[in-house]
């Protein structure tokens, strides 16, 4: 099933908001403002008066570590991020840049995630690091293969316990580099709980992310967010403490052809394959 995904925040992080343009705030050339300052809205096509930040169903983000850019005087999120090769949504979730997405002249953002970092493997799996070879002189009496030795660790994801955030058949899997497959489908039926997958505070509640529908983000530390999206009824609202198994939502069909639940798990603002970190079936 192929539809807008989520490229809060996740971020996240990682936060987003009801649809609206960003705006550039124009401060006087003092830069110090003395009174409330004049906010302009950004220049749009003509084509296009729709939400600033918008689906991503462009390619995924190509980040340029270490890079950042000064915003200018109608410079919007949509038109950095895709001059850059990075969709909106990823650009505002690096750069914290929560709704209604306002930036100012003269302001940096990264093009890039926070600390640049991948996702760790998935718990219950071992990472192997081989030691490089070392040099040796051929002896003509041995030519038998040295075996190399292998140290192991075991990563933890975040230190996070996850668990399922809704009941129901998994009908899309997350694939990697898919645009369109950035984390989960579950099948249900309108109104049955969604239900956070972890602990955390609510950083995003709204319907401002195109493609999306009802959307719920969740941040359970400065590396990972999770993310909730075609909701019928949000039940929770930004700043809010959730538990894990808290109903948070109530499943729908907002912004996708039938009662489904649009789950991702993201670190650093990267997605992750879900699967990998939540429980067994």
């Amino acid at each position: 099933m192929t539809k807008p995904r989520l490229s809060l925040i996740l971020a996240a992080p990682m936060l987003l908001a009801a649809c609206t343009t960003a705006r550039v705030v124009e401060y006087p050339s003092s830069r110090a403002p003395s009174g409330p300052p004049r906010s302009t809205a950004a220049p749009m096509s003509p084509a296009s008066q729709a939400p600033t930040v918008v689906s991503a169903t462009q390619k995924i983000s190509t980040p340029k570590y270490g890079a950042t850019y000064e915003v200018k005087k109608g410079d919007t999120v949509y038109h950095i991020a895709t001059t850059n090769g990075i969709t909106p949504l990823d650009l505002a979730l690096w750069n914290n840049i929560p709704p209604p997405y306002t930036i100012h002249p003269g302001q940096r953002v990264r093009l890039y995630p926070r600390n640049g970092k991948s996702p760790p493997p998935p718990p219950g799996t071992t990472a192997v690091v081989v030691p490089a070879p070392r040099p040796t002189t051929p002896s003509p009496s041995s030519s038998a293969p040295t075996s190399s030795s292998a140290a192991t660790t075991r990563p933890t994801a975040g230190n996070l316990a996850w668990r399922w955030p809704a009941d129901g058949q998994v009908i899309s899997t997350y694939l990697a580099g898919e645009p369109t497959r950035q984390g989960l489908d579950i099948a249900g039926t309108a109104g049955q709980p969604v239900r956070a997958a972890s602990d955390g505070v609510v950083v995003y509640s709204g319907a401002g992310l195109v493609g999306y529908g009802e959307l719920i983000i969740i941040k359970h530390n400065n590396e990972w967010l999770s993310a909730y999206g075609h909701n019928r009824k949000r039940m929770v609202t930004e700043g809010q403490r959730v538990a894990a198994g808290q109903q948070i939502a109530e499943m729908g069909r907002t912004a996708a052809p039938r009662d489904m639940l649009h789950f991702e798990i993201r670190f650093d603002g990267k997605p992750v394959d879900p699967q990998l970190y939540l429980p067994k079936k």
